[in-house]
């Protein structure tokens, strides 16, 4: 099986998955095929030769930010027919999004230049795309490397700050509370009868039981 096959059948996976990222029904799907949908990407760019990038994104997204999607998933209490209210509705702006994302992928290909008779880059046996990618990004790169560090770092703040609102069933911790707190509100002292009573008072019942009868 030579380079190209491989290249069509990663790709064709990767299509499908995406795909069936949006299409299917149960969100547990929809995060295991997006997952193979990264496992796809990363055949491919091992395949040009990134192999830094390929195992960043599986190590970092597959198996990071999947799985703590897929915990997230399982956790919460889902309903799937009241996300699918609404679905119809939506649908053309959905498919307007879809097809300007088409159009900006088809100019931006169509821009470039055209690959047709053009061989892949031999490199040394000494070369290292990750000390290469890492000189761009700290050179050439660097300020668009910070600035996307930034925007990362404020939609983290932003998801917290939405995320984070008072619930009535939610249990918090009172720390002031806790410290003032006396004994007569954590015990109560009460009068139980010992044993030896106990068991005289039910002789008395028994007796007058027996004497009635």
């Amino acid at each position: 099986m030579n380079i190209e096959t491989l290249f069509y059948l990663f790709a064709a996976v990767t299509v499908y998955a995406a795909l069936r990222v949006i299409t299917a029904r149960n969100p547990l799907h929809s995060v295991l095929f997006l997952v193979l949908a990264f496992v796809s990407c990363a055949g491919i760019w091992m395949l040009l030769e990134a192999e830094f990038l390929a195992i960043a994104l599986v190590l970092v997204y597959v198996g990071a930010v999947m799985v703590l999607f897929l915990f997230v998933v399982m956790m919460l209490d889902i309903n799937i027919e009241q996300m699918r209210i609404g679905f119809l509705r939506w649908l053309p702006v959905g498919l307007l999004l879809a097809g300007l994302i088409g159009v900006q992928m088809v100019w931006v290909l169509g821009a470039r230049e055209t690959s047709a008779g053009m061989t892949a880059v031999q490199h040394a046996a000494d070369y290292s795309n990750t000390k290469e990618l890492g000189r761009l990004i700290y050179t050439d790169y660097v300020y668009p490397f910070e600035l996307a560090a930034v925007l990362l770092l404020l939609a983290m703040v932003a998801a917290i700050a939405l995320t984070l609102r008072k619930r009535r069933d939610a249990k918090r911790q009172n720390i002031g509370k806790q410290i003032r707190v006396t004994k007569q509100d954590r015990l109560r002292i009460v009068s139980v009868p010992s044993a030896s009573k106990s068991a005289a008072a039910q002789d008395v019942v028994a007796s007058d039981d027996h004497a009635a009868d």
